[in-house]
């Protein structure tokens, strides 16, 4: 009885707040992975139509020079028929010679059918003006830094044409794991395994689980396909909005009320992180975005009854409003010790709060295993990658944190795609400090000269 009483009033406290990670991550992690899991098993197998529609495939291009070939190459080597593929490179305002690429790939692939149109700068532009010249009944599009895999296309169009409710998907993206391996200095290819890492799992088990679901929250940007109907339904991409995908799901969703789902076995290819720097702007940048759209998409449905009936509003909630109390706690926890809590204790408490978080990893690393299967090299490579379920939740702590930044910059400054970067900041910070140190100085001695 003495330690069931200890642990109740010692650790009650924060077993408390462990309820958070276990209600809203760790038993939803669980239950979604055994739906997945018997899912997988009954998945039945698509079969070819008797005549393959026409594809689209619309390339954003700016300054894309060093990329452009390499993305051109991963289409001619689609297993789709290339008599029925348009691509349409849609140029917004380059400075280098991505012309010069484009040219290199019409002498290299002469099989596939390139058009090289000029538009305003800005990728929603690009795309919109792409879009209208697009002739396919489905539309793709995908990043210029970016590699299909080759049977991206077809397994797409195969899910389209097997289910005529599908308004819009998108596909998995993973970093490419040879430039993963690639990486030099061990700091910057760690980040590069857990960004891997975390693509893997976000794309592959958990949009999987969302559109088992009909709850996708957003299409990746870096490759997307559509119905062209549906497409020219739509108000086409905001051009005002850093969150160009997310926006353009919500109006499919939301607006249309059209069904938007992942195709997991249809991946492109992306470059790793640069490093921390990039992670900072882009994580921030995706942040801004999501929050902006969701508040002209979201104003009727905001409320605590609208938390149990729309699952657009759950997702912010547990997304975004969950965030500032887990950064909260973290300053809670000196003050705690200070208050005469025993640091055993809180240790041990965030302990079992971590172990928590890499059991939902070790969860998401068999839906992923899963889903893999029929690419195995892709699977060895994530495989020998299990030890990053023990770094993982540190990383997505260090991404919740500047997260939390996003939404900050999101109240007081304008979104542009152009984001202060960390050294930037962090320079701001420390001169906002020093200035108010200063105040604060110059307040005493105002007082001692006074008295």
């Amino acid at each position: 009885m003495y330690w069931l009483n200890l642990a109740l009033t010692r650790m009650g406290f924060w077993i408390t707040w462990a309820l958070i990670p276990i209600v809203v991550e760790i038993i939803p992690s669980i239950v979604s992975t055994a739906k997945l899991m018997h899912r997988q098993r009954r998945m039945p197998k698509l079969k070819a139509p008797q005549k393959w529609p026409w594809v689209t495939i619309i390339v954003p291009v700016y300054n894309s020079e060093d990329t452009l070939f390499d993305c051109i190459r991963s289409i001619d080597r689609q297993t789709y028929p290339k008599q029925a593929m348009q691509i349409i490179l849609a140029n917004n305002q380059s400075t280098d010679d991505s012309f010069g690429a484009y040219a290199r790939a019409q002498d290299a692939f002469p099989n596939l059918f390139l058009r090289y149109v000029n538009t305003d700068k800005g990728k929603a532009r690009a795309l919109n003006a792409a879009i209208y010249e697009s002739i396919g009944s489905y539309v793709i599009n995908i990043d210029s830094d970016g590699l299909l895999e080759p049977n991206a296309v077809k397994n797409m169009v195969l899910r389209f044409e097997s289910d005529n409710s599908i308004a819009a998907m998108t596909g998995a993206v993973l970093p490419q794991r040879q430039l993963v391996q690639q990486v030099s200095g061990w700091w910057h290819r760690l980040l590069a395994k857990n960004e891997y890492y975390e693509y893997a799992q976000a794309f592959l088990s958990g949009r999987t689980i969302e559109s088992f679901r009909d709850q996708l929250f957003t299409m990746s940007g870096a490759f997307s396909a559509f119905r062209r109907e549906v497409l020219m339904e739509t108000f086409l991409y905001d051009t005002d909005t850093i969150g160009e995908d997310t926006d353009m799901t919500f109006q499919i969703r939301t607006r249309l009320g059209k069904k938007v789902v992942i195709c997991a076995n249809a991946i492109f290819y992306v470059e790793p992180i640069s490093g921390f720097a990039e992670l900072y702007t882009q994580r921030q940048r995706w942040q801004r975005g999501e929050l902006e759209v969701a508040q002209n998409y979201m104003a009727q449905t905001a409320s605590l009854r609208g938390f149990f009936k729309d699952f657009l509003v759950r997702r912010i909630m547990i997304d975004h409003t969950f965030t500032f109390p887990r950064m909260i706690w973290t300053f809670a926890t000196l003050v705690l010790i200070a208050f005469g809590y025993s640091t055993l204790v809180v240790g041990l408490s965030y302990l079992l709060i971590y172990g928590l978080y890499v059991l939902v990893g070790v969860i998401n690393f068999i839906s992923v295993g899963i889903l893999l299967k029929p690419y195995p090299a892709e699977r060895r490579f994530y495989s020998r990658l299990w030890w990053l379920t023990l770094t993982l939740p540190i990383y997505m702590f260090l991404t919740g944190w500047i997260r939390l930044v996003g939404v900050i910059n999101a109240m007081t400054t304008h979104a542009t795609w152009r984001m202060r970067g960390f050294s930037e900041e962090w320079h701001q910070l420390i001169a906002v400090l020093r200035d108010d140190w200063q105040t604060v100085r110059d307040y005493y001695r105002q007082r001692r000269k006074e008295k």
